[in-house]
Parts: C-alpha cells; sequence; structure tokens
C-alpha cells in the first residue's frame, strides 16, 4: 500500500509540472524553466517521503505537508509564467485538479483488482489520456487565456477548481481515504466527469470571449482605414480644386511677373513667387508610406492632430511590403498616435507637439514617439506600461500594442522625465 502511494503520488507531482509546462507561457529559457520545474518536483517528493514514511500515522503531518506541496506547486507555476496574475494561478490550480483524477483512478483500481501494478499502470494510463486530450483540445486556448488581457480579473474562475480540489480532499483522501470509504467511488467518477465537462466548456466560453475581442479590434482597425480613406480622398479633392483655381490664375500672375520685371521690383516678384510656392505647398497631399494602409492611418492621425492644433513631426520610412501583418501594425501605429495625441490635446500650444519616428525594413522595425504631458502617469506592475487614465473600457489600445511586441518577440521601453514622455518599440526580425 505504501509502495502504491509513493509512486503514485511521484507521477501526480511529475504530471503537475509537466502540465503546467506545457501550458503556460514561459518567463525563462527552456533549460532555466525545465530546472525549475525538476526541482520543485523533487522537493515535493521529498515531502511525500516525510507524510507516507517517515510519519505515516500523523494526519497533522500529513495535514501541513500537503499544505506545504500546494503552496510549492502553484508558486512553481507562478514563478516561471511570464505573466504573474490571476489567470496563471487558475491553470496551476486547474493542473492540480486533473492529476488529482490519476491518484484517485489508481485508488479505485486498487481496491477492486487488488493488484498494485495495474493500480499503477491505470494510473499512468490516466494520466497521459488526460494531458494528450486537453493538450489538444484546450492547450491553444490556456496560450491565447495567457496572451490576451481581456481587461478582467478572473480571480473569481480561480473558484472553480479550489471547490474542485476541496471535494476531490474530502472524498478520496482527507480525513477518509476511498479505502476506508468505498461507497464514494461513484460520487468520486462522476465529480471527475463534471469536472472534466466543466473546464472544457468554460475555456470554449473564454475563448469565444477572446475572438470577440480581436473581432472588435479588427473592425476598429478597418473603421480606422475607411475613415483614412475618407480623409485622403477629401484632401486629394480639395487640392484638386485648389491647383485649378491657381492653373486659372497663373496667367495673371504671369502678367505681374512681366510688368514687375519691366519695373524692376525684383523684391516684389520674389513675394509673389513666394506665396505661389505657398499655395502649391498647402495643396500638396502628404504620402508618408507606399503601404496603402499605413498611409491611411498616417492621414488620419494627422487630421486628427491638426483639430487640435497640435504640432506633428514625423520621420517615416516604411516600404509598400512589410516583413508584418500590414493591419496589426497599422493597428499599432494607431493605438500609440492617438494615445499621444489625448496626452497633448489640452496642453498649453508650446507644448502641443508629438515626434514620432517610424522606421521598418525586412530585418528590423523601429517606432519611437515622443511628447509632452501632465499630470502622473501610472504603470502596469507586470508588463510595465502605462495604464489608461479613462477609467474602464480603456487601455486595451496599449494592450493591443504589447500582444503585437509579445508576438514577434520585440522589446517595448517607456520613459518619463521633465514632463516628457516617450515610449519605443522595437523588433529585430
Amino acid at each position: 500500500m505504501t509502495y502504491l502511494k509513493n509512486i503514485s503520488y511521484i507521477l501526480s507531482h511529475v504530471f503537475f509540472v509537466a502540465f503546467i509546462y506545457l501550458f503556460m507561457i514561459h518567463r525563462y529559457s527552456k533549460i532555466k524553466t525545465i530546472a525549475i520545474c525538476f526541482i520543485s518536483c523533487s522537493v515535493m517528493n521529498l515531502l511525500d517521503l516525510l507524510k507516507l514514511n517517515l510519519y505515516p500515522e500523523s494526519r497533522l503531518v500529513y495535514f501541513f505537508t500537503t499544505i506545504l506541496q500546494i503552496a510549492i506547486a502553484q508558486f512553481t507555476g507562478l514563478f516561471i509564467s511570464k505573466r504573474r496574475d490571476s489567470r496563471v494561478l487558475f491553470i496551476s490550480l486547474s493542473a492540480s485538479n486533473y492529476v488529482i483524477v490519476g491518484s484517485i483512478t489508481a485508488s479505485i483500481l486498487y481496491i477492486y483488482t487488488n493488484n498494485v501494478h495495474l493500480a499503477l499502470a491505470g494510473n499512468l494510463l490516466m494520466h497521459l489520456v488526460i494531458l494528450q486530450i486537453l493538450y489538444r483540445k484546450i492547450g491553444n486556448i490556456f496560450q491565447k487565456f495567457c496572451e490576451r488581457d481581456l481587461g478582467k480579473s478572473w480571480w473569481e474562475l480561480c473558484l472553480i477548481p479550489v471547490f474542485f480540489y476541496c471535494s476531490f480532499s474530502c472524498l478520496a483522501f482527507f480525513p477518509y481515504t476511498l479505502y476506508n470509504f468505498p461507497e464514494n467511488i461513484l460520487v468520486s467518477i462522476f465529480l471527475m466527469i463534471t469536472m472534466l465537462v466543466s473546464y472544457v466548456v468554460a475555456m470554449r466560453y473564454l475563448d469565444s470571449e477572446a475572438k470577440q475581442v480581436e473581432e472588435y479590434w479588427r473592425n476598429v482597425m478597418f473603421e480606422s482605414y475607411i475613415k483614412g480613406l475618407e480623409s485622403q480622398n477629401y484632401l486629394v479633392e480639395q487640392s484638386e480644386q485648389n491647383l485649378k483655381i491657381l492653373r486659372h490664375d497663373m496667367r495673371h500672375y504671369s502678367m505681374a511677373i512681366n510688368s514687375l520685371l519691366e519695373q524692376e521690383e525684383y523684391e516684389e516678384i520674389k513675394n509673389m513667387t513666394k506665396h505661389i510656392k505657398e499655395v502649391v505647398d498647402e495643396n500638396k497631399v502628404n504620402r508618408y508610406s507606399k503601404n496603402l494602409v499605413v498611409n491611411t492611418i498616417f492621414v488620419q492621425i494627422t487630421e486628427q492632430a491638426r483639430t487640435f492644433e497640435i504640432t506633428l513631426h514625423m520621420d517615416v520610412q516604411i516600404p509598400k511590403l512589410l516583413p508584418v501583418n500590414e493591419y496589426e501594425f497599422a493597428m499599432v501605429l494607431a493605438n500609440l498616435l492617438e494615445n499621444a495625441v489625448f496626452s497633448t490635446k489640452d496642453l498649453a500650444p508650446a507644448d502641443k507637439y508629438i515626434n514620432a519616428k517610424v522606421f521598418c525594413t525586412a530585418k528590423d522595425l523601429l517606432i519611437d514617439i515622443e511628447n509632452k504631458y501632465t499630470g502622473k502617469i501610472h504603470f502596469d506592475s507586470v508588463t510595465g506600461l502605462p495604464k489608461s487614465k479613462r477609467g474602464k473600457g480603456h487601455g486595451l489600445g496599449m494592450q493591443s500594442v504589447e500582444a503585437f511586441s509579445d508576438k514577434l518577440g520585440g522589446n517595448i521601453e517607456c520613459y518619463c522625465e521633465n514632463g516628457q514622455f516617450r515610449i519605443i518599440l522595437y523588433v529585430k526580425f
């Protein structure tokens, strides 16, 4: 019996760390993450030695050792994960529930067959089957669940695995085991089935909600794109009309210049030609990029900045064909530039300016935006990025920028000094 428990618990710890390793986005390198998981698994196995072999009759030792193992297991999940929040805790707690199913399976098989090896084989098989099914069915959902920030806290969701774990523990392990009360076996089986179905349904619901958010941002992108095209079309029409007027007036300008030449009024001729140049420059349609999608975003933001009398200095070098998804890239530019416009629109006229540098080549991408600001900027403790001060429902734009950077393995840095805010996004392809 002791041999069965020892091996069963070892399998549970091994599959627990395997679960969190496969389902989480890692903070550290592959080798370092495996090393952390190995150390955690070894410590939990040593604690099993204490409660199962050295003090097998002490319920107090069993209770406190189990609590310590739970703490180590959950801390390991949070420690190796790139994000350390309620979503990661939910995945770690869920892993504890999945591996406890294998231990219960081993107990049930041993009760009915009295065969240790068959019980352990069933335990191992159950762990493998559950891990394979979950990884194929909802593995991608868990990854998206960690990558996307839907602007909500998921602490309430953590109650689901907590209550399942408490129910399993009370039914099968503590204070009495299934060996003492085999009549609890049927309830345990139905509870395991209920848990597995509940998780699949819950995660598919979360995936559906994540897709709705992605669809929302896609619609925002296309709305910005359409508005940009409308602005660009309006500017072209206005320019064409003004240039027609200029062409009509050129005959009069020509006559005036000839008359001034005869009178040797060279200074007045310079003033007139300067005026003609100003009219031409005013009606020049700026083309920031050969890429139509990106250019429309720049046109729209330029119009928005002009509305608030903000001076927008842009140094842009973007090719027609981008090495990234052009819509995602355009959305990132729109979010960052709109944030800059929002931060500067209420400042004094001398401070209403934005400096933007955007360079994109086949090798790397650089977005560098600088502007003045007032008040205090609040930064997220996890991401290090600024948080929106506009309340609930805002701030998703910066999360979209972060997701874009993470997807490409980029780096985002923010600086605040002497009322000057600067954000730099750099990606090396």
